[in-house]
C-alpha cells in the first residue's frame, strides 16, 4: 500500500530528509554506548502503523514503554525495534493522532491502527488566557493549521492572506525588510485607517514585526479571536481582534531531529508597460502641441530620427533604466533546525533559523547595492516537572537582522526609474581625452546636474541596519487540587530586549553632459556640471538609534470543576507591563 501524495514537492523532500535524520537519531539512541543493558528475553520487533483509512502515517513514534529505545516510521508506516523486552509495552504515537499502547508478549510482528485527533465538541479551543470545551465555546475563533503557513516566504504574515475568514490581508511591497503585510481582522472604513490586532505570542504582546519573524516550524497552535466576546478579557486592546500564536514545547522520548531548506526564485508578479523611447518622446510633442500649437516641443525630428535609427548612444540616449537597474529574478535562501526531546522530570525543543532574501537590483562591480537582509533566530523551549503539581516553562528566544541595500531602498529607486527621462542623457560617459585619467565615474546629466540618474543614485553608496531582539519568560503553573479539585494557578513573568542602528556611507557623484560633438569622427568633449560639488571618497553618516525594554507580568487563578452533567469555571487574571525606551 503507498502513503499518500504529498502535493507540494518542497515538503515531500522535507520530509523525506526529516525521516533520514531522525531514523538517524534513533539508531543512535540504541547504540551500546548510550542504551542500558539488553533486557533478559528481548528481541526485534517489526510492522506497519495506519491510520482509520488504511494509509501508512508516516514518522510516527514508536516507543518502548518507560525507556528512551524508539524509533520513527518510514515512508511505507513501517518500522522495526530492537531489543524489545518480550513482556514490554509498545507506544504509538505521531502529532495530530491519538497515542496507541500495546503489549508485546513475545510477538516478533505488531501492526497498530491509530485514530486522528478527535474533533468533536469535547476537543480543546484555544481562547483567551487558556483552552475551553468547543461546546462550551459560543465566540467567533478560527483556528489555522500551521502546516498551511508553510510558504516559500520568509514572512509569516505573507501566509495569512485567504486562509482565515473575516481577516484583511495585503501587501504594499515585496521588498525585503519592508514586505510585512498589514492585515485587520474586523473591517474598517478605509484602508488609511490603522486596526491592528492584539498579537500574543506564547501569551505575551507582541508587534506585527514579530509576528513576521516566526517560523512555521516552530509553531503549534495559531488562533484568530474576531467577535468581542473571543476577546472580552483583554479589554480595549482586543477591539481589533487577537492573534494568538503557541510555540513548540518539547515531549518525552528521545531526541527527534528536524531540518528543512529550502530555495526559492522570486520575480515581480508585473511589470508596467513603458513606452519605447522615440514613442516617449514623439507622444511628449504631441501632449506640448495639442495644449499649445505654437509652442517649441521639447524634442527636435533630428533628435528623434537619429535615436531611432541607433545612432551615437552618447549623443542620442535611448536608455532602459529598469533594465538597467533591475534583473528579472533573484534566488532565496531559508533553513530551520530544531530537536525536541527529554524525560519524565525535562523535556526540551530548541530551534535555530538563518533566512537570506535578496533583491532584484542588479549587483554592481565594487559596490554594495543590491539588498542584502540576513535573519537569524534561536529558540529554546524547556520544560521542567518541578513536583508533581508544579510545572515550570522557560522560553528564550533572540532575532538578529543584518541589512545592506541601495541608500533610498528598493521602492524608492523603482520610482525614480518610473519619473527619468529616457532620452536626456547617458547613465555614465566613456572617457574622452581631457578624462583618461579621471578616477571617479562620470555620470550623465543635464544642464546644472539637477535631473534624476537613477543608476547614479544607485551605485554611489549604500544603507545598511542592524537590529536584536531577545526576549525570555519563565512561566510556573502550580495545581492546587490539594486545596480544592480544579482550582490552578499560573504566574508568568518575561522581559524583552531591543535595539536597532543605522549607517550609510556615499559618495556625491560627478554629473557630465557633451559641450562639443564631432557628428563625422563621433568624438565629443565633455563638460562637468558640478566640479566643486562632486566626491571621491565614501562619506559616513550614523542614522536613528533605538533601544527599548519591555518587562511583563501575569498571574491567572482559575477553578474549574465538573459536578455531573454540570460544569464550572472560574477565572481571575491580574497582569502588568512596563515598557522604557531609550530616546
Amino acid at each position: 500500500m503507498k502513503p499518500k501524495l504529498i502535493p507540494n514537492l518542497q515538503q515531500k523532500l522535507f520530509m523525506i530528509v526529516l525521516l533520514l535524520v531522525v531514523s538517524s537519531a534513533g539508531i543512535l539512541a540504541q547504540t551500546p554506548s548510550s542504551a542500558p543493558d539488553t533486557p533478559k528475553g528481548s528481541g526485534t520487533v517489526t510492522g506497519t502503523v495506519l491510520d482509520t483509512q488504511g494509509q501508512p502515517v508516516v514518522g510516527a513514534t514508536v516507543l518502548v514503554e518507560g525507556t528512551q529505545n524508539g524509533v520513527v516510521t518510514d515512508l511505507d508506516g513501517r518500522y522495526t525495534l530492537r531489543n524489545v523486552p518480550s513482556d514490554g509495552l509498545l507506544r504509538f504515537s505521531c502529532l495530530g493522532y491519538e497515542d496507541q499502547v500495546k503489549l508485546v508478549n513475545g510477538a516478533k510482528s505488531i501492526n497498530a491502527i491509530i485514530n486522528e485527533v478527535s474533533q468533536s465538541l469535547d476537543a480543546g479551543v484555544v481562547v483567551a488566557f487558556g483552552t475551553q470545551k468547543k461546546e462550551s465555546v459560543l465566540a467567533s475563533i478560527a483556528t489555522v493549521n500551521p502546516t498551511e503557513l508553510k510558504v516559500p516566504s520568509s514572512n509569516l504574515t505573507t501566509a495569512l492572506a485567504g486562509r482565515v475568514a473575516g481577516l484583511v490581508s495585503y501587501q504594499r511591497s515585496g521588498e525585503p525588510g519592508e514586505d510585512d503585510a498589514s492585515f485587520f481582522v474586523r473591517g474598517v472604513t478605509s484602508f488609511s485607517y490603522a486596526a491592528s490586532p492584539l498579537i500574543l505570542i506564547d501569551g505575551i504582546q507582541m508587534t506585527s514585526s514579530d509576528l513576521a519573524r516566526l517560523q512555521p516550524d516552530d509553531i503549534a497552535s495559531f488562533s484568530i479571536l474576531k467577535d468581542a466576546t473571543a476577546t472580552a478579557l483583554y479589554g480595549a486592546q482586543g477591539g481589533n481582534g487577537v492573534i494568538m500564536v503557541t510555540t513548540k514545547e518539547g515531549r518525552e522520548g528521545p531526541a527527534s531531529i528536524s531540518f528543512r531548506y529550502e530555495t526559492s526564485v522570486s520575480e515581480p508578479t508585473q511589470m508596467i508597460e513603458l513606452a519605447d523611447p522615440v514613442t516617449y518622446m514623439r507622444l511628449n510633442n504631441e501632449a506640448v502641441l495639442t495644449r499649445d500649437p505654437t509652442a517649441l516641443t521639447p524634442y527636435s525630428m533630428s533628435k528623434i530620427d537619429n535615436t531611432a535609427k541607433g545612432g551615437n548612444p552618447f549623443m542620442y540616449p535611448s536608455n532602459d533604466w529598469y533594465n538597467l537597474l533591475f534583473k528579472k529574478s533573484t534566488v532565496n535562501h531559508r533553513a530551520n533546525f530544531n530537536v525536541n526531546g527529554g524525560g519524565k522530570v525535562a523535556q526540551y525543543y530548541i530551534a535555530g533559523t538563518f533566512n537570506k532574501d535578496t533583491g532584484v537590483l542588479k549587483q554592481d562591480k565594487g559596490s554594495e547595492n543590491n539588498i542584502n537582509l540576513n535573519k537569524f533566530q534561536l529558540r529554546s523551549n524547556i520544560n521542567i516537572k518541578m513536583t508533581k503539581s508544579t510545572d515550570v516553562i522557560v522560553r528564550l528566544s533572540g532575532t538578529f537582522d543584518d541589512y545592506s541595500g541601495p541608500l533610498d531602498g528598493g521602492s524608492a529607486l523603482f520610482q525614480k526609474v518610473m519619473r527619468s527621462d529616457p532620452v536626456a542623457f547617458p547613465a555614465t560617459f566613456t572617457p574622452d581625452a581631457a578624462n583618461l585619467s579621471t578616477n571617479h565615474i562620470l555620470f550623465g546629466n543635464a544642464d546644472t546636474g539637477n535631473y534624476i540618474n537613477p543608476y547614479a543614485d544607485m551605485v554611489r553608496g549604500f544603507k545598511s541596519y542592524s537590529t536584536s531582539k531577545m526576549a525570555a519568560s519563565i512561566e510556573v503553573k502550580q495545581d492546587l487540587a490539594f486545596i480544592t479539585e480544579g482550582l490552578k494557578l499560573r504566574a508568568m513573568f518575561s522581559t524583552d530586549r531591543y535595539s536597532y542602528f543605522d549607517l550609510t556611507r556615499a559618495y556625491k557623484p560627478y554629473y557630465y553632459s557633451i559641450g562639443y560633438f564631432d557628428k563625422q569622427t563621433g568624438q565629443y568633449v565633455l563638460t562637468a556640471l558640478n566640479p566643486n560639488d562632486g566626491t571621491e571618497y565614501l562619506s559616513y553618516s550614523e542614522g536613528t538609534k533605538t533601544v527599548n525594554t519591555t518587562n511583563y507580568g501575569q498571574a491567572i487563578l482559575s477553578y474549574d470543576r465538573t459536578f455531573g452533567r454540570h460544569n464550572i469555571s472560574l477565572m481571575t487574571v491580574g497582569q502588568i507591563r512596563h515598557y522604557q525606551t531609550g530616546n
